[in-house]
């Protein structure tokens, strides 16, 4: 196996696991931060774009508890789209490098 090869086969593959946690983990944040700041940023109408997403999130609102639950779903759907995106990259990884 040449060295070009073997660096290959082994930088390639993602470990889904750890993907998926840090998807979560910035999913998660990324909504209550944003929700976070709006509270904070307050004003007449806080946030009624973001409150669209109590549409897709049951339970979420533009409010501290909110946020929570916004953590809650944000850190599930980018948990889920983590370990997705590392299952397709890999499996691709493994048809390319013909170890299917």
């Amino acid at each position: 196996m040449t060295e070009q090869n073997a660096y290959h086969s082994a930088a390639a593959r993602l470990h889904r696991i750890t993907l998926c946690v840090t998807f979560a983990l910035i999913g998660g944040a990324s909504v209550f931060l944003v929700t976070a700041i709006l509270l904070l940023k307050g004003g007449e109408s806080v946030g009624p774009h973001l409150a669209l997403l109590g549409q897709f999130f049951p339970g979420f609102s533009v409010s501290w508890t909110g946020s929570l639950v916004g953590f809650f779903w944000g850190a599930l759907l980018g948990g889920i789209l983590g370990f997705i995106f590392g299952s397709v990259y890999n499996r691709v990884v493994d048809l390319r490098h013909g170890k299917c």
